[in-house]
């Protein structure tokens, strides 16, 4: 069982990387999914999300997640052959979390992070984090 600080880590390169290892057969578990980020100039990942959902009805989908923790599943989702078996139980070996639970409070400590997915220095301006998202299409 390996656990993820999703602290300033970007969201794609953590999706990747978190999939390839599940389906590799890892368990993961991410906690602080919430400060994952998204790069790019704030409005239009806004604007991009919104005109995602406009898509289809309520009733046929797409269904979309608000949800900080559900919004990283769903991007490793989209990483991993979910409709077959192996793509299934991969899935099922990923949990994400928002914040730290009381279970994991002693093991978070020695958490690792993903190297290739680290902000490092991009503009303050380039990028929004999953919880400031999920606010934005009406989570609280």
């Amino acid at each position: 069982m390996t656990i993820i600080d999703g602290k300033n880590l970007k969201l794609g390169r953590l999706a990747s990387n978190v999939a390839k290892r599940a389906l590799e057969g890892e368990e993961i578990i991410i906690i602080n999914s919430e400060k994952c980020v998204v790069t790019g100039n704030k409005k239009s990942v806004i604007k991009d999300k919104r005109e995602m959902r406009q898509i289809g009805t309520r009733y046929k989908g797409p269904f979309l997640p608000k949800r900080a923790d559900r919004i990283v599943k769903r991007a490793i989702r989209g990483m991993l052959p979910y409709k077959r078996k192996r793509g299934r139980e991969a899935m099922a070996r990923i949990r994400t979390h928002i914040g730290i639970p009381e279970e994991f409070v002693e093991q978070a400590k020695n958490a690792e992070t993903v190297e290739e997915a680290d902000l490092g220095v991009v503009l303050k301006k380039n990028y929004i984090t999953i919880e400031r998202l999920s606010r934005e299409e009406g989570y609280e």
